[in-house]
């Protein structure tokens, strides 16, 4: 199904706004969601409404939250979510630390007690977009085998970074410490396709094929990615007083409940180290240098980080976006949701 931006946009907000979120809200959530759609990241985007859905109905998501920011050193603050949107959350901390690397240099904001934020690229781009660099990276629930072991402890803890250029088109990379986030297994049950079997493990711990089989993620470049993902862990969780590792909430145990999960923001202002201009120049002309370098076999050019995704939103603006069909009908439908998620165990089908 091929729809237009506005349309999945107007959709969700919809669906967000019946299940209870207010208005305001509820149009953060779908911006966000829309922002991965349109970019071709659908584990990121409508995808996830049902899930949504059935959280903000069953109160797991705080429809009326109480943000707070409270700024505890001279570029260092917390933002507390009470277990609102995270989408919101972030996006309002991000803002706040926007202000403050303007002022100051270099703002790290830790944004605590909410719930899923979505994919990250959204907020790093509101710094590249204010000419700032953005880095944010967050903690999530444990689905995957630490190298070398069987049972899960980690989560996928994506990282993400944005900076500006001179033309504002950003250089972003937007990645789970995982070879792929638990929304890819997610997006590929919904389209019924394999998966490479690089991706994750069954129940024996071996490699599998079949997204309805996964029962563990794998690490990015095995003990690499193991230690990203503590580090993302320690600096979105524990630095932020908040439970970690193997202690995180499971996204689908008592959707009744908060998350309570955390995210870490760190936004740099180039004119405190070096020339604002001169240091966007700079980054058009990486771009344009990865871009000239000789394509290796099979590859007909070399992309800089974040192309694909510029490409994918150019294509969904002129072409709209592919939807699953089922994902149409749910969007369209009066169903809020079909008790898909609550109290699952967290690879359930």
């Amino acid at each position: 199904m091929i729809i237009s931006k506005q349309q999945l946009h107007q959709l969700i907000k919809n669906k967000l706004h019946n299940a209870g979120l207010n208005e305001n809200h509820a149009d953060i959530v779908a911006d966000v969601l829309v922002h991965a759609d349109v970019k071709g990241i659908h584990s990121h985007g409508a995808v996830r409404v049902e899930y949504y859905a059935e959280r903000i109905s069953k109160g797991g998501t705080n429809t009326h939250p109480k943000f707070t920011y409270q700024e505890t050193g001279p570029c260092s603050a917390i933002f507390d979510g009470d277990n609102g949107a995270g989408h919101v959350a972030a996006k309002q901390a991000m803002e706040h630390a926007i202000n403050m690397a303007q002022e100051k240099g270099i703002a790290v904001v830790g944004v605590r007690r909410i719930g899923h934020s979505g994919a990250l690229s959204y907020f790093v781009e509101q710094a590249s977009a204010s000419g700032m660099i953005g880095i944010s990276l967050c903690q999530s629930d444990p689905m995957v085998v630490p190298f070398g072991g069987s049972e899960v402890y980690y989560g996928t803890n994506p990282i993400a970074f944005s900076a500006p250029s001179a033309d504002d088109k950003p250089i972003t990379f937007d990645m789970a410490t995982t070879v792929q986030a638990w929304g890819k297994i997610l997006d590929a049950r919904a389209k019924h396709s394999d998966i490479p079997d690089t991706w994750a493990v069954d129940e024996a711990g071996k490699p599998t094929c079949d997204p309805f089989a996964v029962k563990g993620l794998l690490p990015i470049a095995g003990p690499k990615g193991y230690g990203l993902m503590m580090m993302v862990d320690v600096l979105s969780g524990i630095l932020l007083g908040l439970p970690f590792g193997k202690h995180v909430s499971s996204m689908y145990h008592d959707l009744t409940q908060g998350r309570e999960l955390g995210q870490l923001h760190i936004v740099i202002n180039p004119a405190f180290f070096t020339d604002a201009d001169l240091f966007k120049k700079h980054i058009s002309q990486v771009m344009a240098e990865l871009k000239s370098i000789k394509p290796a076999v099979g590859f007909e050019q070399v992309l800089y980080p974040g192309e694909n995704s510029q490409l994918a939103a150019q294509r969904s603006e002129k072409e709209g976006i592919e939807i699953v069909d089922e994902i149409y009908h749910y969007l369209n439908s009066d169903v809020l949701f079909n008790q898909s998620y609550d109290n699952k165990n967290p690879f359930a089908s």
